[in-house]
């Protein structure tokens, strides 16, 4: 069944249809790559001032549909409250923002906040010595690791200052009990760094299966203390410029209509 959701590209500034393409994108992309955990969890993005002259404006998924059903036109703008800024006809969740929100109100740099329930994340996460340093993806995510307890269902705006302080300034967040997130100054670097966390909890999964921790090799320390440099140098602004394009060509090719 179609959704016959209208195009709002017409109405709305370029650098907003932009963001809300490549937001849908990620959307489509996260249920493809099979992360995504029917309507919950959300994806938000930051609107550039261009287009709200507000520091506080971002795009989410409409509560309700399925993320293999986003589309462009259906992804909502929201304020810090949550509370919707235009005329979508779809409801949003206020719960699931409460995660989203906190990170936006104190990480300037938070320009994408992806957030995961996969079985893999959840299985580390449920873990307590968390993120082993065992393979060449663990070590990218360790040079920005933070942990934040489980406290339930994240929909006390209390828990935000505590979730704040937690994660600092790593952009990588691993939620005990309840799954992953990951921060990027684009919808790309949020995406790829959640590539890059899902698959190092897929390996750590692997690898303990039938064995225990102190049975693995563990990354030389010195290496994994010197990868946040040699991050920086192999991969800054390479993710957007090389790999984003790609994936977004995969999408023309199988899922064409996330940009409706």
């Amino acid at each position: 069944m179609s959704l016959n959701i209208p195009s709002v590209k017409e109405r709305v500034h370029p650098d907003e249809w932009q963001l809300r393409c490549d937001l849908a994108a990620c959307y489509r992309l996260v249920a493809l790559y099979g992360w995504s955990d029917l309507v919950f969890t959300h994806i938000s993005a930051k609107l550039p001032h261009s287009v709200s002259g507000d520091a506080h404006q971002f795009l989410i998924n409409p509560y309700g549909l399925m993320f293999d059903e986003i589309t462009a036109s259906s992804l909502v703008k929201v304020d810090m409250q949550c509370n919707k800024l235009d005329d979508n006809p779809f409801p949003v969740n206020p719960a699931g923002f409460v995660i989203h929100s906190a990170v936006h109100e104190v990480r300037e740099d938070a320009g994408c906040v992806l957030h995961t329930h996969t079985r893999a994340g959840v299985a580390v996460s449920a873990q307590s010595h968390g993120i082993l340093p065992i393979s060449q993806q663990s070590t990218f995510v360790l040079a920005s690791l933070a942990y934040h307890g489980y406290e339930g269902v994240a929909i006390r705006d209390d828990e935000k200052a505590r979730l704040q302080k937690d994660l600092g300034h790593a952009n990588y967040l691993m939620l005990r009990n309840h799954g992953l997130l990951t921060v990027g100054k684009t919808i790309s670097d949020a995406f790829l760094s959640m590539y890059t966390f899902e698959n190092t909890c897929r390996i750590q999964v692997d690898a303990l299966a039938g064995n225990n921790a102190q049975s693995l090799t563990p990354v030389d320390p010195q290496i994994v203390k010197g990868v946040a440099h040699a991050m920086k140098v192999q991969t800054d602004g390479l993710g957007g410029q090389f790999v984003w394009p790609s994936l977004l060509r995969k999408l023309q090719r199988e899922h064409s209509d996330y940009a409706l």
